[in-house]
């Protein structure tokens, strides 16, 4: 496949999870992937020979986005290195699942650090590098639809603010021919969240399909939103949820 041959890509928070099956998959579509993470050194390593693997250049960094300079500062240094950037996926995210009154002030800054701030300041450098044809996909969650418990006062508000984002880029971007849409994904297996793991019963009975999702799914659609046949979509939520939401 080579629908995105040579094309430029930022994945951010992509050396593990639905991150890293992101930055795997756009590069098995053609495209060229540099990706961001925290820790975990040896897994980004592992990454980048798989994107390698598949054809496309592989350009890891460390960044944090909880620091607003390595936010804005990833983007440019991807679009130097790789001669300006086509596509931007917003995946780097952090999740506190905890009782309001439990929530300290510390939590909440870091995760709307991480959450909002760092996906606005990461699209806001992205609209600066991109011609027309860019991709600006945000990675939500199925609890901006559809909260189902108590514990996601933080979680839920930080995700539904990039629907708000989304929509506006959409409409601040659209005359330039750049794209922005939201994937929500559902309860998906990976090492935060297995689907053998101590609420994964609960969680999967929640869906409508009665299952986990794989984040080869989530990637998926994030590789359709990023790539030719999405030209005319922007603006939108796609759940991949397996029915959470219904």
């Amino acid at each position: 496949m080579s629908t995105m041959r040579d094309k430029a890509v930022l994945v951010t928070g992509g050396s593990r999870g639905i991150g890293a099956a992101i930055a795997v998959r756009l590069a098995e579509e053609g495209a060229h992937v540099a990706f961001t993470y925290v820790r975990e050194e040896e897994r980004a390593r592992e990454v980048a020979a798989r994107i390698e693997a598949a054809g496309g250049k592989a350009l890891p960094l460390r960044a944090d986005a909880a620091d607003a300079g390595d936010a804005a500062g990833a983007v440019e240094w991807a679009a130097d290195a790789l001669g300006g950037l086509d596509i931007l996926v917003n995946n780097a995210g952090v999740g506190v699942i905890a009782p309001l009154e439990s929530l300290t002030l510390a939590e909440v800054d870091r995760v709307l650090a991480v959450n909002v701030r760092a996906t606005f300041l990461a699209s806001q450098a992205a609209a600066g590098r991109m011609t027309a044809g860019g991709r600006i996909v945000t990675i939500g969650t199925c609890m901006t639809q559809r909260v189902p418990g108590p514990g996601g006062t933080l979680y839920a508000m930080s995700k539904t603010a990039l629907v708000g984002l989304t929509k506006a880029l959409a409409r601040e971007l659209g005359g330039r021919g750049i794209t922005a849409n939201i994937v929500h994904p559902g309860p998906t297996d990976t090492d935060m969240n297995p689907a053998d793991g101590p609420f994964a019963a609960d969680q999967a009975a929640m869906t409508a399909l009665g299952r986990y999702g794989t984040a080869a799914e989530v990637a998926a659609a994030v590789a359709f939103l990023a790539g030719p046949d999405a030209a005319y979509v922007t603006g939108a939520e796609f759940s991949v949820d397996g029915g959470h939401a219904a």
